[in-house]
């Protein structure tokens, strides 16, 4: 590593999501750099990348997804620990995440429904070849993997039992996702398999994660000096590459239509996130479905591929932003000045809002699942106002009783499909006619591509060989045995980046190795069993 004078250096973050926010905390706070020569460039208008929440009681709220967490986050919690809670200084967010979860306890009753009943889902429904095919995968190493798709590993059965559907609501994992990744998945969440039916163990924020993470980490940065700086969209940087030196040089950027550029000197740093699972999203209505846009319409793919055609160990895009077909879904938030189908779900579900997670529809063709979170979902939600989320895994069936794709549907008919699923189309008929909710989907054309089948190589190492002032971050950085799709991945990149390139003393926070513990293990193997 080379020496770095923090005093002199200025850091250029491209992106704004969680790994930009935790790079500029430990920026500050470890390396010692000045919160006036952070630069955090966002192309958007509001931070916070995939962590968003926004809307109000009138025009209805929206989530694109909601993350969910568990105890060995150990970079996130470390993260949130130095971070005062929105509205309490007094507690860090972590604190305020822990007594959360104290009173919210993970505890799922009506994980799976078909035809409008609970299944019992006590049983895996796995075979002995199922097991015997999970066990050989965790003991495979990744590197003989390469590419291959989960479904070239699995027998039909695996994919018609309860584990699967389980699994595959939970994580959003596809058939044709990567092997590779469920594996990182098995190994790195073993200690869950007991209790992946009930949710056990699911840890949640208070709020959407907008106001109870990012809207908190963004107060602390400013107060530090941080400088956002909004509707900045890099479109390229160029690197000077000798053979045993890679150095960024310049940051090219368009603000107000203009394009403008950013001579690195020779302190300074760009911390770079490349691609993006929320780009190029779309927002419906009530009365009209999502466009579904691609990568002409996505700023950070278009950056990645001009990046990337500079030299190999930057990565392969393309692997990851071709197939949108393959990498969409569609989620949908419902807002409801009415407590009729809250109620309805507490009594039906025998979970409090809060307790019970994903309810996962398995006759849906869409394969649609609902979390009713615990109200307020949002910091400025009234009391009377309900907010509740859910998803598409596939968007483009035709629905069992709106004879339409996902894709094509505006809310109304969303929520038409989701009535019949839950039985309910007559109890809701009064609180749509009154209008008293409103559905908003959203088409993210990108948001499984972080799943494709991928080879070593096609996501950019944090600090590729050679590296000397700048890093890659986020979802598409590579973190060996980290587990993509997960907040704990992109803050692990920046303690990476971080420590990486300025003397700071420290090292990431090691990854929780369950696997390695006889005792968990052999739970896991139990639960398996069932």
């Amino acid at each position: 590593m080379e020496k770095r004078d923090a005093s002199k250096a200025s850091v250029y973050l491209v992106g704004s999501g969680i790994a930009s926010l935790a790079s500029a905390v430990y920026l500050v706070k470890d390396a010692a750099v000045a919160g006036k020569n952070i630069h955090i460039m966002e192309q958007r208008e509001v931070s916070g990348g995939a962590l968003d929440g926004s809307g109000n009681a009138e025009q209805g709220y929206v989530i694109r997804g909601g993350r969910m967490h568990e105890a060995h986050y150990v970079c996130y919690w470390d993260l949130l620990s130095h971070i005062p809670s929105l509205e309490d200084p007094q507690l860090s967010v972590t604190e305020e995440c822990k007594a959360f979860n104290a009173k919210f306890v993970s505890n799922a009753k009506a994980r799976l429904l078909r035809d409008g009943a609970i299944l019992d889902v006590s049983s895996y429904g796995l075979s002995k070849g199922d097991q015997a095919a999970m066990l050989k995968l965790w003991f495979a190493p990744e590197i003989i993997l390469g590419d291959k798709r989960i479904e070239d590993w699995f027998s039909a059965h695996f994919f018609e039992s309860n584990f699967w559907l389980l699994w595959t609501s939970m994580f959003a994992f596809q058939k044709w996702s990567s092997l590779a990744e469920m594996r990182r998945y098995f190994i790195r969440f073993i200690h869950l398999l007991p209790g992946m039916n009930k949710l056990e163990k699911i840890l949640r924020t208070k709020y959407n994660q907008y106001d109870s993470v990012v809207l908190p980490l963004r107060r602390w940065l400013e107060g530090q000096g941080v400088q956002f700086e909004m509707q900045r969209q890099v479109v390229n940087i160029e690197f000077d590459l000798a053979a045993d030196r890679k150095r960024a040089q310049i940051i090219h950027y368009l603000h107000d239509g203009e394009e403008r550029q950013i001579v690195l000197g020779e302190e300074d740093c760009v911390f770079i996130t490349n691609g993006s699972i929320v780009e190029a999203a779309d927002t419906g209505s009530m009365d009209a479905p999502p466009v579904l846009y691609g990568k002409a319409e996505s700023g950070a793919w278009r950056l990645w591929e001009k990046i990337a055609v500079q030299h190999e160990d930057f990565g392969s895009p393309g692997v990851f932003c071709d197939n949108v077909d393959l990498q969409k879904w569609e989620s949908f938030t419902v807002t409801l000045k009415d407590s009729v189908f809250h109620d309805h779900m507490e009594k039906f579900t025998g979970n409090v809002a809060g307790t019970g997670g994903l309810v996962t529809f398995t006759d849906s063709n869409w394969l649609m699942s609902i979390v009713v979170a615990a109200q307020p979902h949002f910091a400025n939600q009234p009391d009377e106002v309900k907010v509740f989320w859910g998803y598409g895994l596939y968007p483009d069936r035709e629905g069992n009783y709106v004879k339409k794709k996902m894709s094509d549907c505006s809310g109304r008919e969303i929520l038409d499909e989701l009535w019949h699923h839950l039985k309910i189309t007559d109890l809701m008929r009064p609180v749509v006619e009154t209008g008293k909710v409103t559905c908003l989907p959203v088409m993210m054309p990108f948001i499984d591509s972080l799943f494709m089948p991928r080879k070593p190589g096609d996501r950019p190492q944090v600090l590729p060989d050679g590296a000397s002032n700048f890093a890659f971050l986020g979802q598409f950085a590579e973190v060996p045995h980290d587990c993509v799709f997960t907040v704990e991945y992109s803050v692990r990149c920046a303690q990476m980046a971080v420590y990486g390139l300025f003397p700071t003393g420290k090292k990431p926070l090691p990854i929780y190795q369950g696997h390695h513990d006889p005792v968990v293990l052999a739970n896991a193997v139990q639960a398996l069993n069932r």
